[in-house]
């Protein structure tokens, strides 16, 4: 034999190719065989036995049928108590909405004829004052009781909250201490500037268009300034018929004149008071005008 190397034997079978997914294995078993063998047994065993899926006896049938029809007339029945609710609960929705309208309509026709009464009332007792002998002394006491509208040389004084007011208190101005130290103008400040006015000389004051008379009152509901129960926004206007530089010049020097500049130096309250050749004022609604009569008692016999 000669010196030449063996050669390795050849196979006789091809060699046997991998799988591309051979490393997936594992993951391909399971997607295979996704329902495991015990689970796959009990559920044909309870398909068998009639355990699961629809009923298999005549009594579970019948009972599934009684379910479906009971199920069925609630259904049926509550739609057509709602069919036949509906237009009884739309009549009633239009009943209430003409009730409203109708009462609305009569409540309007109320108040008109209330301004008109208020009317006829003020002008016959501005006629009856006119008629009392046409004396100077009527008119008079009809302007000083604010029963006739008025016009003449005066004042005009503008009082305003500070640019920067606050209510204070917690939000509740009836809490605050002292005069106006939110930067508010007061009720009571208005008080005593109508005071001061009407102390100064003034003939008639009115402010923002509201006449007062003996009989009327300045109050506070929260922030407002209601004068005779009518609510006021500022700035407040308060005109006053008199001698128009006397009548500012003995305001501004009065003490309710100084507590006004006070006011305005320490909270920013904004004033400002001018003379005016003529001022108007309007009359005040519904002023009864009452007059004293003496009183004679009856001697006993």
């Amino acid at each position: 034999m000669s010196g030449m190397p063996q050669q390795p034997p050849v196979r006789s079978t091809p060699a046997r190719v991998s799988r591309p997914d051979a490393s997936m294995s594992l993951l391909t078993n399971v997607m295979d065989h996704s329902l495991d063998d015990g689970y796959a047994e009990a559920a044909a065993r309870k398909q068998a036995e009639g355990v699961g899926g629809l009923p298999r006896t005549l009594r579970s049938k019948l009972g599934l049928a009684f379910g479906l029809v009971l199920a069925a007339l609630v259904v049926t029945v509550g739609a057509a108590e709602a069919r036949i609710a509906a237009p009884v609960v739309a009549k009633e929705r239009e009943e209430l909405i003409d009730r409203i309208d109708s009462d609305t309509e009569a409540a309007d026709k109320l108040e008109d004829t209330v301004d008109k009464l208020r009317d006829d009332v003020s002008a016959r007792q501005r006629e009856a004052l006119r008629d009392s002998g046409g004396s100077d002394k009527a008119e008079l006491v009809g302007m000083l009781a604010g029963a006739v509208e008025v016009h003449g040389p005066g004042v005009k004084l503008v009082v305003d909250d500070a640019e920067e007011a606050s209510t204070g208190g917690d939000g509740d101005p009836r809490e605050t201490s002292g005069f106006s130290d939110t930067g508010r103008v007061r009720d009571r400040d208005m008080q005593r500037v109508v005071n001061g006015l009407w102390a100064s000389g003034a003939e008639a004051v009115s402010v923002n268009g509201q006449r007062l008379t003996a009989l009327s009152a300045i109050r506070a509901a929260g922030d407002a300034i209601l004068v005779d129960n009518k609510p006021l926004v500022p700035p407040y206007t308060v005109l006053a018929v008199g001698d128009g530089k006397k009548l500012s010049t003995r305001f501004q020097d009065s003490a309710d004149g100084l507590y006004l500049n006070a006011l305005q130096e320490n909270f920013g309250i904004r004033t400002a008071i001018s003379v005016e050749k003529d001022v108007r004022l309007p009359a005040a609604p519904s002023v009864i005008v009452r007059t004293a009569q003496p009183r004679t008692e009856k001697g006993t016999s």
